[in-house]
């Protein structure tokens, strides 16, 4: 049977897998010879929105994907450079016929999609395929978008979800074409470090979700709070690269009877369209009430926060876990950005900065709702008045002491009990750990007392 092209290029961006790969099946589909190609940033050393856990988590997925494409007798394109000028470039010298790519769900993505479809003299598919629906899919009656997680949550979860659509069985790439070699850390001048983090590629990524589907997500409504559990899916990093496909995940997910798992896919989904359709949240709060709050200048406690030695034994443990493994429990990044912005009074854009550049996922969207949530400032957020008290969060969540000690060696022969209220002293916990470098109670009224000012200044 005849195809309507003879050669075309794959652009694999957030999508570094081989199963379920929308637009990559759909170019093989439509073909007799697929360009598989990954472009390589040139920015060096810092960055604003990465960092080098990430990027060695990147270089893992894509000796993966490369690995696993030359089983099928496919070759990954390396290239480096502006995206568009290397994909154009690469469309001229391998003598493609269309280009195909899966859609990206930032608006950075999406500005270079736009360029690449206005610039390219050949036609360029773009699939959804990061999401379960598309942005502008699950709206309100009147068209517009959800502002609210609960009301669209009732109108998503009913609405029939693709099914995931298999695996390729063989890729036939010319043998002509130039290509960088894979990337290590050095490309960006980073260095590895003691670091504890999880196997990049779609092979491990696929175990962590058979173990997350058969031990974690059964027990997820019970266990999901408790940071020292094995709770929580673990899965996010793969999503963000799409070593794993979402409606794979979702569907398989569905026969674990864990509603309250499909809802937390739920608030991914929800964030991606607040970003769609509110990219100004990217700078600004999302509630304009919320706009031009007195946050404070970033010092010496900011920092202290920054290194988990704020002698707040939860939030130290949740930044060290961060540090050191490229996560944090998501109940701990509840309490440790609340404590942030509303302790420490510093803009919740520092500390979404922060995580963007530890976190292994690093999602825009989920990163930035999750910060407003925690401020008070953004889409369905906890109200200004709800602060969290790390020591009683303590208490409910980790009363035995085990996730704390786990990551805060120096309080490993203290009571846990300790944990849960602060000292009445005011000294340290324990040696070589720092005392709290400040009190929550005195900080919570002025935080109570800076969001009351501000509301009454809108007026």
């Amino acid at each position: 049977m005849s195809k309507a092209y003879r050669r075309v290029i794959h652009w694999f961006r957030r999508d570094l897998r081989l199963t379920d790969n929308t637009s990559l099946l759909a170019s093989l589909s439509s073909s007799n010879e697929v360009v598989p190609i990954y472009i390589l940033s040139n920015w060096k050393g810092s960055n604003l929105w990465t960092g080098a856990k990430r990027q060695n988590f990147l270089c893992e997925c894509l000796a993966s994907l490369s690995s696993n494409l030359e089983h099928l007798g496919g070759q990954l394109i390396i290239r480096q450079g502006d995206p568009i000028s290397e994909i154009l470039k690469l469309a001229k010298d391998a003598r493609v016929d269309a280009i195909f790519l899966n859609e990206d769900v930032d608006p950075f993505g999406q500005a270079v999609e736009a360029e690449l479809k206005k610039k390219s003299s050949i036609p360029v598919h773009s699939f959804q395929d990061a999401t379960l629906h598309g942005p502008t899919e699950v709206l309100k009656g009147d068209g517009t978008p959800y502002r609210v997680y609960s009301p669209f949550s009732k109108r998503w979860l009913p609405v029939e979800k693709r099914r995931s659509a298999g695996r390729p069985s063989s890729i036939k790439t010319p043998s002509d074409l130039e290509s960088l070699p894979l990337p290590t850390l050095s490309h960006w001048g980073l260095e590895k470090e003691d670091w504890e983090l999880p196997k990049g590629g779609e092979k491990a990524a696929r175990q962590r979700m058979s173990e997350a589907l058969g031990h974690r997500i059964s027990r997820y409504d019970d266990t999901r709070d408790i940071p020292s559990l094995p709770g929580t899916s673990r899965l996010s990093q793969d999503l963000r690269w799409g070593t794993l496909s979402i409606r794979e995940l979702y569907h398989k997910a569905v026969k674990t009877g864990s509603e309250q798992y499909l809802k937390e896919l739920g608030w991914r989904e929800f964030y991606f369209q607040i970003l769609y359709h509110f990219p100004e949240v990217l700078s600004d709060e999302f509630n304009p009430d919320w706009r031009g709050l007195p946050w404070e200048e970033p010092g010496k406690k900011f920092e202290a926060w920054k290194l988990g030695e704020t002698g707040f034994p939860i939030i130290d443990a949740g930044i060290r876990e961060l540090l050191k493994t490229g996560f944090m429990h998501n109940r701990v990044r509840m309490i440790v950005a609340m404590f942030l912005t509303k302790d420490l009074h510093i803009d919740w854009r520092l500390g979404e900065q922060f995580f963007a550049q530890h976190l292994l996922d690093g999602e825009i969207a989920s990163n930035n709702g999750g910060w407003q949530w925690s401020a008070g400032t953004g889409a369905d957020a906890a109200p200004y008045f709800r602060i969290q008290n790390p020591w009683s969060q303590t208490k409910r969540f980790d009363a035995k002491g085990e996730y704390i000690k786990r990551w805060v060696p120096e309080l490993k022969t203290v009571d846990p009990k300790r944990f849960q209220a602060p000292p009445g002293d005011g000294q340290p916990l324990a040696d070589r750990y720092p005392a709290p470098i400040l009190d929550h109670s005195a900080e919570r009224k002025q935080t109570l007392d800076i969001f009351k000012k501000h509301r009454f200044q809108q007026k």
